[in-house]
């Protein structure tokens, strides 16, 4: 399957720890032509049932940080126009695509490609692929933070340098290498088997 590689959303969100978890924040930041626009989409979400105790440890939101989010069902016609058409990138983007498709359900994605697949098949043999790990390894994390005024485990920080990592693994390769690397590490490929 040929994947556009020109433009892309890069998605991050934070779940509220429920079961199945809801949305809680959602990031979105375009990659045009392997570079960072300016181009971002980001929310905090009222979920309809509270934050969970042990998922505020992670990322440290609590329900009074949402309590004036707008809900899930107010900005879903927003999402899915930027995400339209467009395939996605994330860190272990199947997380994000399990939980949009929950909160979107006519929306399905182009191409999901993931950049912790990526990042083991360009650069085998590192001890951590974790998105921090990742970060520090390549001198990416303190650009994100810079970006962003936030840390690791808010969606805009992990959505920024999930996108910067997403360039920097595919920015020395040939166009013809690019998109093997995409299509390989592309979730929703059926030869890889269905993971939806």
């Amino acid at each position: 399957m040929e994947i556009e590689t020109e433009r892309f959303w890069v998605v991050d969100v934070e779940g509220s720890g429920g079961s199945p978890p809801e949305i809680v924040e959602l990031a979105m930041l375009e990659v045009e032509h392997l570079a960072l626009t300016d181009n971002k989409r980001h929310w905090f979400v009222q979920p309809e049932r509270g934050i969970q105790p042990a998922a505020t440890r992670i990322h440290g939101l609590t329900d009074d940080d949402v309590a004036g989010a707008p809900s899930m069902g107010d900005i879903a016609d927003d999402v899915v126009i930027w995400l339209e058409g467009a395939p996605i990138v994330g860190h272990n983007v199947k997380v994000e695509v399990e939980i949009l498709k929950r909160s979107l359900p006519d929306w399905t994605p182009s191409a999901a490609i993931d950049t912790l697949k990526l990042a083991k098949a360009l650069k085998p043999g590192l001890a951590s692929y974790s998105l921090a790990n990742l970060g520090n390894e390549f001198g990416l994390a303190d650009q994100a933070a810079q970006r962003t005024g936030a840390q690791h485990h808010s969606a805009l920080y992990d959505t920024t340098l999930a996108a910067l990592l997403f360039v920097h693994l595919l920015s020395p390769l040939t166009s013809d290498e690019r998109q093997t690397a995409v299509r390989d590490a592309n979730i929703l490929d059926p030869k890889q088997g269905s993971l939806l």
